[in-house]
């Protein structure tokens, strides 16, 4: 190998008047219209939630679908008549032996309404120390008590609109009651010394 050793230089001018003489008779391709998006086909799609992960926009959410999948299929119309009949003979069958037992007793009531709203509230009130004997420490279940005031609740929300003017005033009657019984309750358990925690420390 020579110590010198040989470059050799390109007129790159040449190659780049070419380039742009090839580009002046290409035809210029027209630009295409832009096409208007598909219309979102009905039903669910798909949606970004906030931490980033796609989800289905469903009517239902996940935990309730796979509720209903855990269920037994519903019983048929036929099925339902021919158990309410069986029901009804067996509970004529439980009167009839009460009644044998007991000659003075008369007939079991029927179910109504009124006693279902009765039945919530009895039970919260009994929870809340209600009924309790003198001289003696009521037993409270506060959490238990807001678990039925919260069924109560939920009865009248989801019977609104079907009542009659009598039930409705009942039943509004029976939970404003029971919340009232439950403030006045746990503000007395609150006034009984309870220590908040300290706040945490600075590091």
């Amino acid at each position: 190998m020579s110590e010198n050793p040989k470059f050799e230089v390109i007129d790159r001018r040449k190659f780049k008047a070419e380039e742009e003489k090839e580009s002046q008779q290409a035809p210029v391709p027209a630009p295409e219209t832009p096409k208007a998006p598909p219309e979102p086909a009905a039903g669910p799609r798909l949606v970004v939630s906030e931490n980033g992960r796609d989800t289905a926009e469903e009517p239902a959410t996940m935990e309730a679908e796979d509720a209903l999948e855990d269920m037994p299929p519903a019983p048929t119309a036929e099925e339902s008549k021919e158990q309410a009949a069986a029901y009804e003979a067996s509970a004529e069958r439980i009167d009839d032996l009460i009644r044998a037992q007991n000659p003075g007793a008369g007939t079991t009531p029927p179910a109504t309404f009124e006693s279902l709203v009765q039945q919530f509230y009895l039970t919260a009130m009994l929870q809340m120390g209600a009924g309790t004997q003198a001289g003696e420490r009521p037993r409270v279940d506060i959490v238990g008590a807001r678990g039925t005031i919260d069924l109560l609740g939920l009865l009248a929300e989801k019977t609104k609109g079907n009542l009659t003017a009598e039930e409705d005033r009942m039943l509004q009657t029976a939970l404003f009651d029971a919340r009232m019984a439950f403030l006045e309750l746990s503000s007395m358990i609150s006034m009984q010394g309870v220590k908040t925690p300290p706040p945490p420390k600075k590091r």
